[in-house]
C-alpha cells in the first residue's frame, strides 16, 4: 500500500502545481489527518556545532552545508512570517546544530519579535559563547533558553562532548541566569558514563532554580549506534532520582509539551524544591498530542523529528512562490503526518538525518 492510498498526498514536482489534498478542512493552520493542530515550530539556523556529542555527531564532525544551501535571514523572517501569520504558529524555538555560530542570530530574534501577533521565541543551545550574547540577546526579544548540559564533571563532559568545554558552558548558563527569568536544562544519560551524575545535576538545578529536563536518548546519533536495549528510560530515571527526592506529578496540564513534569520535594522535610521534567520520547511517546513541525537549516519542512521525507520550501520561496503557494505547501506537508514515529514496530528505520543535521 502506498502512502497515497492511505491519504497521503504525494509531494508536487513543482511547487507551481502545488494543492492541497481536497479532503483536508479549510482551516487556517497545520492541521493533520489525526486531527492535531502544530502551533509550535523549531527552526534550525544551523548544521554546524562547535561540540561533538557522542549521542549527535561523529568524533570528527559532518560535512557542513554549503552557504548558499542554507536560509539566509531575510527567508527565516519571511517564512517566519507566514508561519505565525497565515499558520497560527505560536511558539518558535530556534535550534541547530548550534544556533550561537550564526552571526545574525540577535538580528533574527529582533525580526521574529517584530511579528504580529507575537510567538513566544525560545532558544536551545549549548551555551558556549551565550555569556557574551545573553544580554543582547534578551533585548532583541528572545524570551528564554534550553541549555545542553549533561553533567557537572569536567572529564566526564569532555568524554561525552568530545571538547573541554564545560567551563564555557557554565559561564553562558550563568549569564543566562541573570537576565530570563527562566531557564531550561537539557541532560542525556548514557549507560556507563554519566547515568551516576543525574541526582547531582538535578540538586544543582534545583538550587539555582533551573528546570532540568531528562531526555530519553533517540536514534538520531550520526553513528547510528543507537541501541534501545542499552538505552537510560524515563522509569530508570524516576526510579534514580527517587533514591534522593520525592517525586509527585505535576498537577498543571501537560497542553502538548514534551516533558512529563513532576513536582520535586524533600524526602526530609517534605519542602517543594522545584520541578523536573522527562521528556521520554522513545518509551513513553506523545505523539498523539504532538504539536511541533519543523523547519531544516535548508528551508525543509519535516512533520516529524524522525520523517524520512522533508518538503522543501526554500526552493519555491527563491523561485518567486508567493506567501499563499508557501503557505499551502506548508500545510500540505503537515496533512500527510503519521500517528507517531514508529520506534516500537520492527520495521523502524533510523533516519539517515542526524540531531545536528535536522533541529533539536
Amino acid at each position: 500500500m502506498t502512502p497515497v492510498d492511505l491519504g497521503i498526498p504525494r509531494p508536487p514536482t513543482s511547487w507551481q502545481d502545488a494543492a492541497l489534498p481536497a479532503d483536508r478542512p479549510d482551516v487556517r493552520g497545520l492541521v493533520d489527518t489525526f486531527g492535531r493542530v502544530a502551533t509550535d515550530l523549531r527552526v534550525s539556523l544551523t548544521d554546524r556545532c562547535n561540540l561533538r556529542c557522542t549521542y549527535c555527531m561523529p568524533a570528527d564532525g559532518l560535512p557542513a552545508l554549503a552557504r548558499d544551501k542554507v536560509m539566509t535571514r531575510a527567508e527565516i523572517a519571511r517564512l517566519m512570517g507566514i508561519a505565525v501569520r497565515d499558520l497560527g504558529v505560536r511558539q518558535v524555538r530556534f535550534t541547530g546544530g548550534e544556533p550561537l555560530l550564526r552571526r545574525d542570530l540577535t538580528e533574527i530574534v529582533a525580526d521574529v519579535a517584530a511579528l504580529d501577533p507575537r510567538p513566544e521565541i525560545s532558544l536551545t543551545t549549548n551555551a558556549v559563547g551565550l555569556d557574551s550574547r545573553a544580554q543582547a540577546l534578551r533585548d532583541a526579544g528572545l524570551d528564554r533558553v534550553n541549555v545542553s548540559l549533561d553533567t557537572l564533571d569536567p572529564d566526564t563532559f569532555a568524554r561525552l562532548a568530545r571538547r573541554p568545554f564545560l567551563e564555557r558552558t557554565l559561564a553562558g548558563i550563568e549569564a543566562a541566569a541573570r537576565v530570563f527569568d527562566l531557564v531550561k536544562i537539557n541532560a542525556v544519560l548514557v549507560r556507563g558514563v554519566n547515568l551516576d551524575h543525574a541526582a547531582d545535576l538535578l540538586s544543582w538545578c534545583l538550587e539555582r532554580g533551573f528546570e532540568l529536563r531528562f531526555i530519553e536518548q533517540m536514534p538520531l546519533d550520526a553513528d547510528h549506534a543507537w541501541d534501545r536495549t542499552a538505552m537510560v528510560t524515563a522509569a530508570e530515571v524516576r526510579e534514580l532520582l527517587g533514591e534522593r527526592f520525592t517525586l509527585k506529578p505535576d498537577a498543571e496540564p501537560r497542553d502538548g509539551a514534551p516533558a512529563e513534569r513532576f513536582v520535586v520535594r524533600s524526602h526530609n522535610t517534605g519542602e517543594r524544591l522545584g520541578r523536573v521534567g522527562i521528556i521520554a520520547s522513545v518509551t513513553e511517546p506523545f505523539c498523539g498530542d504532538c504539536r511541533r513541525t519543523r523547519l531544516t537549516a535548508e528551508g525543509g519542512i519535516r512533520d516529524c523529528l524522525f520523517a524520512h521525507t522533508e518538503t522543501d520550501l526554500l526552493r519555491p520561496l527563491r523561485e518567486g512562490a508567493p506567501d499563499d503557494v508557501v503557505a499551502d505547501l506548508w500545510r500540505t506537508a503537515m496533512w500527510g503526518k503519521r500517528a507517531g514515529h514508529g520506534m516500537d514496530d520492527a520495521s523502524f528505520v533510523q533516519p539517515e538525518r542526524t540531531m545536528s543535521a535536522i533541529g533539536g
